[in-house]
This record gives structure tokens, sequence and C-alpha cells, in this order.
């Protein structure tokens, strides 16, 4: 789970600095792998290959929204509704976020790997979904 502090101005111009917590889970990376043509790993390297900005930064938009939500207090659950989405994407602090990430590689790949579950080997996923995706195709 990857923590980011940020201080922002609201919409009433009060200073406020607060938590925003980002993971995905194996169920989610698999998911994206499976949903992506040559996986989504791939699909990430051709477009960075290609220098297609408009795309990658679509597609980072939705990582970020897929990675995005809150933690329950009791800490048993990470809720990522549709509501809880809404509410970050309508946050100032959501447009910094997104501008950082999208304008410095650096934070952007730190971004990538702190989302990651910290049990996920990465060559293991892809070994799973390649064969998994053989018995689809």
């Amino acid at each position: 789970m990857l923590k980011i502090t940020k201080t922002y101005e609201d919409w009433n111009d009060t200073e406020r600095t607060e938590d925003f917590y980002f993971n995905l889970t194996e169920a989610e990376i698999t998911e994206l792998q499976i949903g992506t043509v040559g996986g989504f790993a791939e699909t990430i390297e051709k477009i960075v290959n290609a220098k297609d900005q408009s795309e990658l930064i679509k597609i980072f938009k939705e990582l970020v929204l897929m990675a995005y939500g809150k933690k329950s207090a009791d800490g048993k659950r990470f809720m990522k509704d549709d509501d809880t989405k809404k509410e970050f994407v309508e946050n100032p602090a959501y447009s910094i976020i997104f501008m950082e990430l999208v304008s410095d590689a650096e934070k952007a790949a730190e971004f990538i790997n702190g989302i990651m579950p910290k049990s996920i080997d990465k060559a293991e996923l892809q070994k799973k979904t390649n064969e998994l995706m053989a018995k689809y195709n």
C-alpha cells in the first residue's frame, strides 16, 4: 500500500494536509493483465516506446483511480467504491497528485512499485497470467 501525503488548498481556499492511499491486490493485477491484449505491462511498454503520451496518460488515470481507496477504521477493508473515487477526483489534491505522476517518470515508477502488493512475485504473476490466457486462446 502506498500513502501519499499532500498539502493543498480546498475549494474554500483553506490549506489542508491529507493522506491518500493507493493499493492493488493480486486479483486486481491479474485482471489488468488478462483484460489487456498482450498483458498490461507489455501494453505500457509499447505505449512508452511509441511515445504515445495521450494513451499513457489515459492508462495512468485508470490505474490511479483503480488503486485509490480509503482504509476502514478497523483496517479490515480498503474501500474503492464509485463514491470514494468520485470524492477523490473532486478533491484538488487529485490534480496535484496526477500531474506529478504524469510529469515525473521517477514518481510514476515509485507509484507503480508502491501500489503493488508486497507478496507479489512479478515474474510468477506473469507466468500464471500466461498460463491462464493459454487456456482461453
